[in-house]
């Protein structure tokens, strides 16, 4: 069995720190994920019945789901910023 000398408690210490870092990436983008997706879904779906309903406004209908569909991702990829920032700059 091998002592556990101070290098050995600092490169446990190192890889505790590694998984920290790499759980806490991976939630903040797991979780950060969620809003965008399910709104996104819903503006897509929203679209595609204002459509239905209304289908000579196809493109202005378009152009606003796109821009909904980018006001929405910005949350995600701020997950990504902070998920990076994490691994990488603590």
């Amino acid at each position: 069995m091998e002592q556990l000398t101070p290098e050995v408690i600092r490169e446990l210490a190192k890889a505790i720190a590694v998984a920290g870092k790499a759980i806490g990436a991976g939630l903040a983008m797991g979780i950060g994920a969620i809003g965008p997706g399910v709104g996104e879904g819903n503006v897509g779906a929203h679209a595609m019945d204002a459509i239905a309903r209304q289908p000579e406004l196809t493109n202005v209908i378009t152009t606003r789901m796109i821009l909904a569909d980018a006001i929405a991702e910005t949350t995600g990829i701020y997950s990504l910023v902070i998920a990076f920032l994490i691994l990488f700059a603590l």
